[in-house]
């Protein structure tokens, strides 16, 4: 996901600063949001509430002014919830933002204590071990490592016991492997080596059950997600023409509101709910909009968004023409969005190959290394042995090195690098360990393959974490963009089969003039734009639920949705339609 720049979020603070120091009150705030600002670099908390506050006043006096104008009291407690909302978000963000964020760095740790351990085994130094991990690692745990390692300067310790408590109560894991790993520094040879394993293994544990435990937790939670936010509010629409018998009189404006505006509005809650308690330990390649391989395709997709809309909602006029702007929408929209996110989408499967062949690749050069091959040769022989992306990478790297007279860590990462643009955490971990090894000989060449046998089991935990989710996300995908259309669109059909006197077609629901009326005709458009809400909501949060939060990724699978679940709504309608 691309952050905003420095610039946009200087601009951002200093606005809420102002705001908040405008506000006639200096609300009261808690320690946890005080340091939640403050780690998120946000502006001080006193001013960040008193900005939210103010915002949220404004937004109940819009609201509340808009409502009166048109006459429409429904509106006013929607002006009140949205203007609290704001309130209650200035206090409660920061805090989540910070738990995401510290649950966000915890999933470099098994890449962190593999390059640590590496180091020891190399050389039984702490203090370089440390060193190096922090050096070369990309992520914020390596930058709070390198932090913790400055303060350790001058004092007998290294910072990792430090850092450790630091991390602990959010990783626990991170301290047992601490602690295993200062043991392993003070052991033999041979009891060092089963002390890094044990360290990494102690990483290891902690990853897999924090993923199955979160498995076990939002079953339930999604459940319930499913039942009262999608199977029920879709079902109630066959029989909400009905409710007219009971005394019950919703008029079409309080069905737009409810099923366009609160229920997917709870529905992104309760999914940015689920999120925040992910943990984060596999996420996907970060594959930005600025990459050199990432054409920008945002006018031309643009464009083949409107050509095909327009060509599917004239199409649909012949057909079922209320339904024509819900088909351009949904149609076109996801057209857009797969052309857009296309080429971001076929370079993360580069980097997946990539990625799937770095285990053998470091047991192979590593072999070679500890019989005293030169890194540069066991690169390229294992170049040449390994299939796909991984050999040619090593491949390349060996070439370069030689036709270029560059080092190992030049090959891979210099001007001419092939890691250069490979948007691989995995894989510029891997380049740095050849690198090591190139500069250290033959001792590095056990750790090497150390590091290919670590990343195995890593690769192994990723796969059965994502298999025991994609269980339970499967029924969020297929309801996304085929079940839950396919029970909206016979609901809607059935309202054109309800007699007239009990609120029909030909009927009237809260009211008796024409415009009140509740038939397909009136009630699709508002259940068609829930669909399409659905369908990139629950998309969104099954992808993000089983791959991680990337932008890229999250619009590509939601251009898949919207389409399936727009011809899936119309052929529902047209085929109940005609049968009931």
């Amino acid at each position: 996901m691309v952050a905003p720049s420095p610039d946009r979020r200087e601009q951002v603070a200093r606005l809420v600063e102002k705001v908040g120091s405008s506000w006639p009150r200096t609300p009261a705030v808690d320690g946890a949001l005080c340091d939640a600002c403050e780690e998120l670099g946000w502006p001080p908390a006193p001013q960040l509430v008193a900005a939210g506050e103010a915002a949220g006043s404004v937004t109940v006096v819009v609201g509340v002014s808009i409502a009166l104008a048109a006459g429409t009291i429904t509106l006013l407690p929607l002006a009140v919830v949205l203007g609290a909302g704001v309130a209650l978000a200035a206090r409660n963000a920061p805090i989540a933002v910070a738990e995401l964020s510290r649950t966000r760095a915890v999933g470099d740790a098994p890449a962190l204590f593999g390059r640590l351990t590496l180091r020891l085994r190399v050389e039984p130094s702490v203090e370089r071990a440390v060193a190096f991990a922090g050096r070369s690692g990309d992520s914020d745990l390596a930058a709070s490592l390198q932090e913790h390692a400055r303060d350790a300067r001058g004092t007998p310790g290294s910072g990792l016991a430090s850092f450790a408590a630091f991390w602990g109560e959010t990783a626990p894991e991170i301290e047992r492997a601490a602690a295993l790993v200062t043991d392993a520094a003070d052991a033999p040879a041979d009891a060092r080596e089963r002390g890094c394993e044990r360290a990494l293994s102690a990483v290891r544990s902690g990853v897999e059950e924090r993923a199955a435990s979160f498995a076990g937790e939002i079953r339930a939670p999604l459940t319930g997600l499913y039942a009262f936010g999608v199977l029920l509010p879709l079902a109630l629409v066959g029989v909400l023409p009905a409710a007219r018998l009971a005394g019950v009189n919703i008029g079409l404006g309080t069905l737009a509101v409810l099923y366009d505006l609160l229920l997917p509005a709870g529905l992104l809650v309760a999914s940015g709910w689920l999120l925040a308690r992910r943990p984060i330990s596999f996420p996907p390649p970060a594959v930005d909009s600025d990459h050199p391989a990432v054409p920008d395709r945002r006018r031309s997709a643009a464009a083949l968004g409107v050509l095909v809309a327009v060509i599917a909602g004239t199409s649909c006029l012949f057909v079922l023409p209320w339904a024509a702007p819900i088909v351009a929408a949904g149609a076109g929209s996801g057209a857009a969005l797969l052309w857009l996110f296309a080429p971001a989408r076929e370079l993360r499967r580069e980097v997946r190959e990539v990625e799937s062949g770095l285990p053998d690749a470091l047991a192979m050069v590593g072999r070679r290394v500890a019989e005293g091959t030169a890194v540069e040769r066991a690169l390229a022989e294992a170049g040449a042995e390994l299939p796909g992306e991984t050999g040619d990478l090593l491949a390349g790297a060996a070439e370069r090195g030689e036709r270029l007279g560059l080092p190992t860590e030049a090959a891979f990462f210099g001007r001419f690098g092939v890691l250069r643009n490979v948007p691989s955490p995995r894989g510029r971990d891997a380049g740095r360990l050849f690198a090591l090894a190139a500069t250290e000989g033959a001792p590095a060449g056990d750790a090497l393959v150390a590091a290919g046998d670590h990343l195995r089991e890593l690769a192994r935990v990723e796969r059965e974490a994502r298999r025991e989710l994609a269980t339970i996300t499967g029924t969020l995908s297929n309801t996304a963009a085929l079940f839950g259309p396919l029970v909206g669109g016979v609901s809607v059909a059935m309202v054109g089969r309800i007699p007239a006197d009990a609120g029909g077609a030909g009927g009237a629901l809260g009211g008796t003039s024409a415009s009140d009326a509740l038939g397909p005709a009136s009630i699709g458009p508002v259940v068609g734009v829930y669909v399409l809400l659905l369908a990139a909501i629950l998309t969104g949060l099954a992808t993000a639920l089983e791959r991680g939060i990337d932008r890229s990724l999250l619009g590509y699978r939601i251009g898949l949705a919207l389409p399936t679940a727009t011809a899936a709504y119309v052929a529902a309608v047209v085929a109940a339609g005609a049968v009931l």
